[in-house]
Protein backbone atom coordinates (compact mmCIF):
# COMPACT_ATOMS: atom_id res chain seq x y z
CA UNK A 1 0.00 0.00 0.00
CA UNK A 2 3.02 1.98 1.03
CA UNK A 3 3.91 1.88 -2.53
CA UNK A 4 1.23 2.89 -4.88
CA UNK A 5 0.94 6.49 -3.03
CA UNK A 6 4.75 7.40 -4.24
CA UNK A 7 3.52 5.97 -7.47
CA UNK A 8 0.24 7.85 -7.49
CA UNK A 9 2.68 11.17 -6.95
CA UNK A 10 5.16 10.53 -9.67
CA UNK A 11 2.04 9.94 -11.56
CA UNK A 12 0.41 13.29 -11.06
CA UNK A 13 3.65 15.34 -11.20
CA UNK A 14 4.38 13.53 -15.12
CA UNK A 15 1.14 14.43 -16.29
CA UNK A 16 1.37 17.88 -15.01
CA UNK A 17 4.43 18.83 -16.20
CA UNK A 18 3.25 17.67 -19.70
CA UNK A 19 -0.03 19.41 -19.66
CA UNK A 20 0.10 22.71 -21.38
CA UNK A 21 -1.05 26.04 -19.59
CA UNK A 22 -4.24 26.60 -20.50
CA UNK A 23 -4.77 29.60 -23.35
CA UNK A 24 -6.90 32.48 -21.95
CA UNK A 25 -8.95 35.26 -24.32
CA UNK A 26 -6.62 36.16 -27.22
CA UNK A 27 -4.11 33.66 -26.30
CA UNK A 28 -2.65 35.09 -23.33
CA UNK A 29 -1.47 32.33 -21.18
CA UNK A 30 -2.97 31.27 -17.96
CA UNK A 31 0.13 31.22 -15.15
CA UNK A 32 0.18 30.64 -11.69
CA UNK A 33 0.97 33.89 -9.64
CA UNK A 34 4.71 33.93 -8.86
CA UNK A 35 7.73 35.48 -8.28
CA UNK A 36 11.18 35.17 -10.07
CA UNK A 37 12.46 33.97 -13.31
CA UNK A 38 10.93 30.46 -13.15
CA UNK A 39 7.23 31.99 -13.45
CA UNK A 40 8.30 34.58 -16.14
CA UNK A 41 9.94 31.84 -18.57
CA UNK A 42 6.84 29.77 -17.81
CA UNK A 43 4.70 32.12 -18.80
CA UNK A 44 6.96 32.75 -22.22
CA UNK A 45 7.31 28.80 -22.93
CA UNK A 46 3.45 28.65 -23.34
CA UNK A 47 3.11 31.92 -25.35
CA UNK A 48 1.44 30.75 -28.48
CA UNK A 49 3.06 30.63 -31.60
CA UNK A 50 5.01 33.72 -33.09
CA UNK A 51 4.23 35.34 -29.82
CA UNK A 52 6.98 33.43 -28.10
CA UNK A 53 9.78 34.89 -30.04
CA UNK A 54 8.45 38.08 -28.57
CA UNK A 55 8.18 37.38 -25.49
CA UNK A 56 11.85 35.85 -25.35
CA UNK A 57 13.00 38.84 -26.94
CA UNK A 58 11.18 41.44 -24.38
CA UNK A 59 12.95 39.28 -21.19
CA UNK A 60 16.45 39.45 -23.20
CA UNK A 61 15.98 43.01 -23.84
CA UNK A 62 14.71 43.58 -19.93
CA UNK A 63 17.56 41.60 -19.16
CA UNK A 64 20.71 43.21 -20.76
CA UNK A 65 19.39 46.48 -19.50
CA UNK A 66 18.47 46.02 -16.16
CA UNK A 67 20.56 43.46 -14.81
CA UNK A 68 19.00 43.40 -11.63
CA UNK A 69 15.79 43.16 -12.96
CA UNK A 70 13.37 41.84 -10.14
CA UNK A 71 10.31 39.66 -12.10
CA UNK A 72 6.80 38.23 -11.25
CA UNK A 73 4.12 36.88 -12.64
CA UNK A 74 0.43 38.44 -11.87
CA UNK A 75 -3.11 38.83 -13.69
CA UNK A 76 -1.36 36.29 -15.98
CA UNK A 77 1.36 38.52 -17.09
CA UNK A 78 5.05 38.99 -16.48
CA UNK A 79 5.96 41.97 -14.86
CA UNK A 80 9.27 43.62 -14.64
CA UNK A 81 11.12 45.88 -11.54
CA UNK A 82 13.76 47.01 -9.85
CA UNK A 83 13.59 46.19 -6.24
CA UNK A 84 12.87 49.60 -4.00
CA UNK A 85 11.63 51.06 -7.23
CA UNK A 86 8.57 49.26 -7.62
CA UNK A 87 7.64 47.77 -11.00
CA UNK A 88 8.34 49.57 -14.43
CA UNK A 89 7.07 47.68 -16.83
CA UNK A 90 4.70 44.37 -18.30
CA UNK A 91 3.00 42.66 -21.41
CA UNK A 92 0.33 40.49 -22.16
CA UNK A 93 -1.17 38.84 -25.17
CA UNK A 94 -3.75 39.64 -27.45
CA UNK A 95 -5.42 37.96 -30.62
CA UNK A 96 -3.79 40.26 -32.88
CA UNK A 97 -0.56 41.60 -30.83
CA UNK A 98 1.37 41.17 -27.98
CA UNK A 99 0.76 44.44 -25.45
CA UNK A 100 3.75 46.50 -23.85
CA UNK A 101 2.99 48.21 -20.94
CA UNK A 102 4.90 50.89 -19.09
CA UNK A 103 3.60 51.85 -15.68
CA UNK A 104 5.60 55.43 -16.15
CA UNK A 105 5.68 55.58 -19.39
CA UNK A 106 4.24 59.03 -20.11
CA UNK A 107 7.80 60.24 -18.55
CA UNK A 108 9.46 57.88 -21.27
CA UNK A 109 10.73 60.35 -24.60
CA UNK A 110 9.56 60.03 -27.13
CA UNK A 111 5.95 58.47 -25.57
CA UNK A 112 5.29 55.04 -26.41
CA UNK A 113 2.82 55.17 -28.92
CA UNK A 114 -0.53 54.10 -27.57
CA UNK A 115 -2.40 56.22 -24.44
CA UNK A 116 -4.01 54.68 -21.75
CA UNK A 117 -7.19 55.96 -19.65
CA UNK A 118 -4.11 55.84 -16.51
CA UNK A 119 -2.77 59.08 -17.10
CA UNK A 120 1.04 57.78 -15.93
CA UNK A 121 0.72 54.37 -18.47
CA UNK A 122 2.00 54.17 -21.94
CA UNK A 123 2.07 50.95 -24.51
CA UNK A 124 3.04 49.69 -27.59
CA UNK A 125 1.95 46.89 -29.43
CA UNK A 126 4.03 44.14 -31.42
CA UNK A 127 2.01 42.42 -34.37
CA UNK A 128 2.88 39.43 -36.01
CA UNK A 129 6.01 40.39 -38.74
CA UNK A 130 6.34 43.41 -37.16
CA UNK A 131 10.51 44.65 -36.49
CA UNK A 132 11.14 44.90 -33.00
CA UNK A 133 13.15 48.64 -32.51
CA UNK A 134 15.36 47.21 -30.62
CA UNK A 135 17.56 50.86 -29.76
CA UNK A 136 13.89 52.80 -29.17
CA UNK A 137 12.71 50.00 -26.82
CA UNK A 138 16.33 49.41 -25.17
CA UNK A 139 15.61 53.33 -24.48
CA UNK A 140 11.91 52.79 -23.21
CA UNK A 141 13.49 50.18 -20.68
CA UNK A 142 16.41 52.01 -19.42
CA UNK A 143 14.55 55.23 -18.86
CA UNK A 144 11.88 53.66 -16.89
CA UNK A 145 14.62 52.02 -14.68
CA UNK A 146 15.50 55.43 -14.03
CA UNK A 147 12.16 56.14 -12.48
CA UNK A 148 10.28 55.23 -9.84
CA UNK A 149 8.02 52.37 -10.37
CA UNK A 150 4.62 51.31 -9.09
CA UNK A 151 4.28 49.33 -6.04
CA UNK A 152 1.22 47.56 -7.77
CA UNK A 153 1.34 44.52 -5.65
Amino acid sequence: MADKAPRKARKKATREATEKPTLLSGGNPRIAKGDGDAPVQEYIAAMPGWKRHVGCRLDALIERTIPDVRKAVRWNSPFYGVEGQGWLLSYHCFAKYVKVTFLNGASLRPLPPVESKHEDVRYFHIHEGDQLDEEIVTSWIRQASELPGDELF
